[in-house]
């Protein structure tokens, strides 16, 4: 059996992605791990982060990003699509850039990989999500953040990256240009494994916060709306009162000690509530808080009337 990694990535060091930590993570599991690496501006060293790590397992694809042909986030789909497909292994491991897995799940995920390879009914694997929000302590659980996503898929020409590399579905005779396609797609048979993914992609001193927001908006919608919608922000992204968030008590991701390390935004935060009118997130809606409790004290945290891009098999 042979597993292979794979992630895009652009500018992540100028955004304060942990990208050399997300590949890390990977190592001791994949037999190689393949980077489609586009083109960033020159203050940008997401090449130099990643080649100091130092191990042939990685491969570099160097790729250029067209947001005309490619636009409302579909070049993330693409450029995933790009690095999957210069995949070798049986199964296939996707990791976003600010996505990192503890070394305490590898065994199992290895375990199960090995147990499913000839059954060709399981197409991928779901993993469980923990969001952290404005630093390391502070994660969200909420309805309105996605609680499980596909991060396993097997190695098969007509499974691609879909939407905006959010998840993955079977797209048979794929034209390669319309990643929002749904006719003639179809969800993939997963088993879910009991396993995170530590997603870190609200975690960045503000400033950054927000200048990754605009750089994102941009990707999706142009320089033009981007400057529209937040002409009226401040410059510092507003994470609210944490003391309303779950806190985390575990360990850490090991190759995330050094990141974690240089956090320095304490003092931006608020861990208190305060008299300040703050802007309201998404999470912190009347709606989404009482479907929420809802969720986690009558089903055990199952999602209800939320979208799921997967069909999960009873195995």
């Amino acid at each position: 059996m042979k597993i292979s990694g794979f992630t895009f990535t652009k500018n992540a060091t100028k955004l304060y992605y942990p990208v050399k930590a997300s590949i890390e993570c990977l190592l001791p599991l994949v037999d190689e791990f393949i980077v489609a690496l586009a083109e960033g501006d020159k203050d940008d060293q997401t090449e130099e982060e990643i080649r100091s790590i130092q191990s042939d397992k990685i491969k570099i694809i160097r790729t250029v990003w067209d947001l005309e042909k490619y636009p409302n986030g579909q070049e993330y789909a693409h450029q995933t699509d790009i690095a999957k497909e210069a995949c070798t292994g049986d199964w296939l491991f996707y990791i976003q850039s600010d996505e990192v897995i503890h070394e305490k799940y590898l065994p199992l995920i290895k375990e199960n990989c090995e147990k499913y390879l000839t059954d060709k009914e399981v197409e991928g694997f779901l993993f469980k999500y923990k969001h952290f929000w404005g630093d390391y302590d502070h994660f969200i659980l909420s309805h309105a953040w996605y609680p499980r996503e596909i991060r396993i898929i097997r190695n098969d020409p007509e499974i691609h990256s879909w939407r905006d590399a959010q998840s993955f579905r079977r797209i048979p005779q794929f034209n390669g240009r319309d990643y929002y396609q749904k006719e003639n797609t179809f969800k993939l048979n997963v088993v879910e494994i009991d396993a995170y993914i530590f997603h870190y992609g609200f975690v960045r001193p503000p400033y950054l916060m927000q200048k990754k927001r605009k750089n994102h908006n941009t990707n999706y919608a142009g320089e033009s709306s981007t400057e529209q919608l937040f002409k009226n922000e401040a410059e510092l992204f507003d994470y609210g009162d944490l003391s309303k968030i779950k806190l985390y008590r575990e360990t850490y991701p090991a190759v995330m000690k050094t990141f974690i390390e240089k956090f320095d935004w304490k003092e931006q935060l608020r861990y208190k509530p305060g008299k300040e009118k703050l802007k309201q997130q998404k999470h912190e809606k009347l709606k989404y808080r009482f479907l929420t409790f809802i969720e986690q004290t009558f089903f055990k945290g199952r999602l209800l009337f939320g979208f799921k891009n997967y069909k999960l098999l009873k195995k």
